[in-house]
C-alpha cells in the first residue's frame, strides 16, 4: 500500500463518505470531523495492531511481528510465496518467521479469518474516540445515533481502504515509531526513564530514536 494510494483513497473517497454519512444521521456536517479521523488512519495504515507499551519493546516486538505476519498470511490466504512478495521477504525467511513466531499455518488457512474484520474494529475505535471529543458540540441526542453507527460506517471506511501491502523493514520500522513515541508520552519525555521501563540500555533508546527522527 503506498502512501500516496492511501492518501488519494482518504481524501477522494472516505472524506465524501463521512460527511455524507454525518448529514444523513445529524443534519449537518462538520468538516473537521472527517478529517480527525482520516488523518488518524493515515497516521496509523496498519490499523488494529496491538501496541502494548506494558511490555517492554523486545517481547512488544515479537508479538508485532506475529499479528503481522498472521494477518498477512490471512490477507494472502496463507500463500506463502504471496506474502514472501508483498513483505520482500524470500520463501525460507517467511517460513522460518512462521516457525520461530509459532505460528500455525494449518490453522490460518482452515479457519481463514478475514483481515477487514481487525481493520473494522480498529477503524470504530477511531470512530468512537473522535466521536468523544465532540461531545460538546454534537447534541447528546444525535450524538448517540452516530455511535449506533459506528459499525455500519467503519464498515463502508475499510471497504474503500486499500489493502495493506507493507515490507517486512517498514512495519517494523513503524511499530517502533508507534511504540516508541507512546513510550515516551507515558514518561512524560523522559529518554531515561522510558528506556528502564522498557528494558533497553538509554545508549540504545538514544541511538533508535535518532535513526527513526524521534530525537
Amino acid at each position: 500500500m503506498a502512501k500516496e494510494d492511501l492518501e488519494k483513497v482518504l481524501k477522494k473517497k472516505v472524506e465524501p463518505l463521512l460527511e455524507e454519512s454525518m448529514h444523513k444521521i445529524l443534519g449537518v456536517t462538520i468538516s473537521e470531523f472527517g478529517k480527525d479521523i482520516t488523518d488518524s488512519i493515515e497516521k496509523n495504515p496498519l490499523i488494529a495492531y496491538d501496541i502494548d507499551i506494558r511490555l517492554g519493546f523486545k517481547a512488544a516486538k515479537k508479538l508485532f511481528k506475529k499479528q503481522f505476519l498472521t494477518r498477512m498470511l490471512q490477507t494472502n490466504f496463507g500463500n506463502i510465496s504471496a506474502v514472501a512478495k508483498v513483505t520482500e521477504l524470500d520463501r525460507r525467511s517467511v517460513h522460518r518467521a512462521v516457525k520461530e513466531l509459532g505460528i500455525g499455518i494449518k490453522g490460518i488457512r482452515r479457519d481463514m479469518i478475514k483481515a477487514d474484520y481487525y481493520r473494522r474494529e480498529a477503524v470504530g475505535e477511531i470512530l468512537k474516540g473522535t466521536l468523544d471529543s465532540y461531545k460538546t458540540v454534537i447534541r447528546p441526542g444525535k450524538l448517540e445515533n452516530m455511535y449506533e453507527n459506528v459499525d455500519k460506517i467503519s464498515f463502508d471506511i475499510v471497504k474503500e481502504l486499500p489493502a495493506i501491502e507493507m515490507s517486512w523493514d517498514a512495519a517494523e520500522k513503524m511499530f517502533e515509531i508507534q511504540y516508541f513515541e507512546k513510550a515516551l508520552k507515558e514518561n512524560k519525555g523522559n529518554v531515561s526513564r522510558t528506556a528502564r521501563r522498557i528494558g533497553l540500555r538509554y545508549e540504545t533508546l538514544h541511538r533508535k530514536l535518532k535513526k527513526l527522527g524521534l530525537k
